[in-house]
């Protein structure tokens, strides 16, 4: 299954054909366009005219069937509505208009005749719209959904290829890593001897202290230091975590939160590597982990 991404961009247009009302009616283009970017839920959003303004939950149930996340915006509109406005009548229609306005003034004398300017207005506005509407505009709001959807895919396709290659690099700091540890260890080892013979020397040269709180002083000591240098364990948790990302990149679909989670852990085992590491190589590796890891936060924040 594809990963996606929650960006992307589609638009598609297509003619309506005349009504049997107005024949001769200019001819119309009803438009859809849909753009998305990430969000942590589904948002959705329409910019339709006051004609499309009935589409609007049949539009909404195709897209909350489709999509899973992501700020949507939806734009619908027909052009060639303004344009029919200012047509010229033909003889038919006002031979049409003059008739019906004298069968009015036949049953209403004191009605005033229709003026120039008021027989243009009603004769020249738009035409009215295809019965069929709302069905041609679902069915070309599936048409760029498609696209979008493909758009989408494309992205989460190349956003994937790069968390891969992100793995891949992380990994390779973690095996360079592992050889790091015992010599870390033995660092530890040696500076613990120091305290524990700085910590006896005091003991025999000071009277008041007794051998016991010497002793419990380097118990003390140990368990600290035991403690700091045990990177093992992050090591550990750290790759078992790469791991589970690289098999849900491979598994797909919608993976979005649970890898937005898994960076996090990581960021916290890289944190932790860091601050335990006594030695500049094992900081190094640290720092960069904490690049890589960043990068792969800001991108998956982008898939669905």
């Amino acid at each position: 299954m594809p990963v996606y991404s929650m960006t992307g961009y589609a638009c598609a247009s297509r003619r309506l054909h005349p009504t049997e009302a107005a024949p001769h009616a200019p001819e119309l283009v009803l438009g859809v366009e849909i753009r998305s970017v990430n969000s942590r839920f589904l948002d959705l959003g329409f910019r339709l005219g006051d004609e499309l303004r009935a589409c609007e939950p049949v539009l909404r149930e195709r897209l909350q069937a489709r999509l899973k996340r992501g700020k949507v915006e939806l734009r619908a509109w027909i052009e060639g509505r303004t344009e029919a406005a200012w047509r010229a009548p033909n003889s038919a229609e006002l031979q049409k208009m003059l008739a019906t306005q004298d069968q009015i003034r036949t049953w209403m004398p004191q009605a005033r005749e229709l003026s120039v300017a008021e027989l243009l207005q009603l004769l020249s506005r738009a035409p009215p719209l295809p019965a069929a509407l709302n069905d041609a505009l679902a069915s070309l709001a599936e048409q760029v959904l498609d696209e979008l959807r493909s758009a989408r895919q494309r992205e989460g396709e190349r956003l994937a290829q790069m968390l891969h290659d992100r793995l891949e690099q992380l990994q390779a700091l973690a095996l360079q890593a592992q050889p790091l540890v015992p010599a870390q260890v033995e660092q530890q080892r040696l500076r613990f001897l120091e305290r524990w013979n700085e910590a006896m020397g005091h003991t025999g040269a000071d009277s008041g202290t007794a051998p016991a709180a010497a002793h419990e002083r380097a118990l003390t000591e140990a368990t600290a230091y035991a403690l700091r240098l045990d990177i093992a364990e992050e090591l550990t948790r750290l790759q078992s975590h790469l791991s589970e990302i690289g098999q849900l990149l491979r598994r797909g679909g919608e993976v979005g939160k649970r890898l937005d989670f898994l960076i996090q852990e990581l960021q916290r085992e890289a944190n932790t590597l860091g601050s335990k590491s006594s030695s500049l190589a094992l900081t190094r590796i640290a720092v960069e982990m904490k690049v890589l890891i960043e990068q792969m936060r800001e991108q998956v924040q982008n898939l669905e």
